[in-house]
């Protein structure tokens, strides 16, 4: 089967709703892109982890509508410029998409990833490089953790620089699981997680299980009920959260009290920026400092009971 595709370059304030009426007309799919892409005038449009961008278009946008190739373009571009009141069709232009094997090319895109020194994060189409590596078989999904972000890295990396067999371990906004089952396969004892995306939830379980390791992952609500009380109402030797400055510092009492006594408090999603900020929100708590940089972000870290900043990796 072919398909033909629809590319029509339009001012931000139209591009949602030219989208959304495109497909009401009989797109198959559209996308809106940067029509700037490549020269000097192209700006970046992104939010951090877990965060919708701030805009939904670009000042200068491409829309691109995948059609039917035999579909009359013509007629569903004019039908969604009528529907959001554009009173002149707007230019557009076709190009012809070829048929391919889309599930190949996808999975292509897709290749294991190496992180910190022993840690592959392995789709379930390929072989892991090193076997005898720490593997975690996890597949791009909806949930955030992957690996390739910075922040689930310095995450990642800390969790393997600070093993702690038969330790109690608290992933917080666990996304994928992917932090948890590092700590797991690192030799950790209780592993929870949490997060307040029911679907995270269910990927967490889902990858966990893949995996080979026992996780207990909780929406807030059922981990501050859970039947098994330390998980309740306990404290971990490590509490590990990836999340974003603004919710990290609102639950730095909340976050900070699940930490043992001599445990680590590990924080992420944070920008380099940023960092002075939350570790002011945790100071009444736990002295945290930066462990270490990657792009633009930080990992911080803080020993309970310690008021000596930690030091950061590779000092």
């Amino acid at each position: 089967m072919s398909w033909t595709e629809v590319v029509i370059e339009i001012a931000r304030e139209h591009a949602e709703a030219l989208s959304d009426a495109l497909m009401e007309a009989g797109a198959l799919s559209v996308s809106v892109e940067d029509a700037d892409e490549g020269t000097d005038q192209e700006k970046p449009l992104f939010g951090e982890p877990g965060m919708e961008p701030t805009e939904a278009a670009w000042e200068h946008s491409r829309v691109v509508a995948l059609t039917d190739v035999d579909a009359d373009q013509a007629a569903i571009v004019a039908e969604a410029a009528a529907a959001i009141g554009i009173e002149t069709t707007p230019a557009y232009t076709t190009r012809a998409v070829a048929d391919e094997d889309w599930v190949r090319l996808t999975q292509s895109q897709f290749a294991p990833i190496h992180i910190g020194k022993n840690i592959w994060v392995v789709p379930s189409w390929h072989e892991a490089p090193d076997p005898d590596a720490l593997i975690l078989e996890l597949d791009p999904g909806l949930a955030f953790g992957t690996g390739s972000h910075p922040t689930t890295r310095l995450c990642m990396e800390w969790l393997e620089a600070h093993p702690a067999p038969g330790k109690t371990v608290l992933d917080y906004g666990c996304g994928s699981g992917i932090l948890a089952m590092v700590a797991k396969k690192m030799g950790a004892g209780d592993v929870a997680g949490v997060d307040i995306d029911p679907q995270a939830i269910e990927s967490a379980r889902d990858n966990a299980n893949r995996n080979q390791c026992e996780i207990d992952y909780y929406l807030p609500d059922s981990f501050a009920t859970s039947a098994k009380p330390h998980h309740a109402t306990g404290k971990f030797n490590t509490v590990v959260a990836n999340i974003l400055s603004s919710p990290l510092k609102l639950m730095a009492p909340m976050l900070a009290g699940r930490v043992a006594p001599g445990g680590s408090l590990v924080l992420s999603g944070v920008l380099a920026r940023q960092a002075e900020e939350v570790a002011e929100a945790y100071a009444p708590f736990i002295t945290l400092g930066v462990w270490a940089e990657q792009d633009g972000w930080v990992a911080l870290h803080g020993q309970l009971g310690s008021n000596v900043p930690p030091t950061p990796r590779g000092q």
